[in-house]
C-alpha cells in the first residue's frame, strides 16, 4: 500500500510539472493583438515570460497618442488561463488594466477592462520567428566597383 501512494504522489507531481512546462511553451514569447477603443485603435505587443505559474513580461501599446512600454504584473497561468495587469499613466494618473484570457494554439482571447472606465476584448496571435523580416546588410562580399 505504502509503494502505490508513493506512486501516486509521483505521478501527481510529474504531471504537475507537465502541466507549468505545457503552459511555458504556450504561451511564452512574443503576441499581437489589436482592437478599437474609447481613444482610438490600439496595437499590442505582449511578450510573456512564464516560470511556473507566474506570468511577466511587457506590454507595449501603439495609439494615436503615442506609445506605452509597461511591464506586466500580478501574472498567473493557470493550464490554458491567463491573467495579469498593466499599470501605466495617462493623463497624469495611475490607469489599472486587468486582463483574463484564454489561449488556444497561437491565439489568446483576452478581455481588458481599463479601471472603471471601459472594457474590451481582443484577440491575440502569436508572433512566429518566420514573421521577422532580417536586417537588409550590405552585401560585404561584392567585387569592388570598377573605376
Amino acid at each position: 500500500m505504502k509503494n502505490f501512494v508513493k506512486i501516486l504522489t509521483l505521478a501527481a507531481c510529474a504531471l504537475a510539472f507537465a502541466g507549468a512546462a505545457r503552459a511555458q511553451d504556450t504561451v511564452a514569447g512574443k503576441w499581437k493583438g489589436q482592437f478599437d477603443s474609447q481613444i482610438g485603435l490600439q496595437k499590442y505587443t505582449y511578450d510573456f515570460k512564464v516560470d511556473g505559474t507566474n506570468l511577466t513580461g511587457r506590454a507595449v501599446g501603439i495609439r494615436d497618442e503615442g506609445t506605452n512600454d509597461v511591464a506586466i504584473s500580478e501574472g498567473r497561468i493557470n493550464k490554458d488561463e491567463i491573467s495579469f495587469v498593466e499599470n501605466f499613466r495617462f493623463d497624469d494618473n495611475d490607469v489599472r488594466i486587468e486582463y483574463t484570457g484564454k489561449v488556444s494554439g497561437d491565439e489568446i482571447k483576452l478581455h481588458r477592462k481599463v479601471g472603471d472606465f471601459a472594457e474590451e476584448d481582443l484577440v491575440a496571435k502569436r508572433v512566429k520567428e518566420s514573421d521577422f523580416k532580417p536586417e537588409m546588410k550590405p552585401d560585404t562580399n561584392s567585387p569592388p566597383a570598377k573605376p
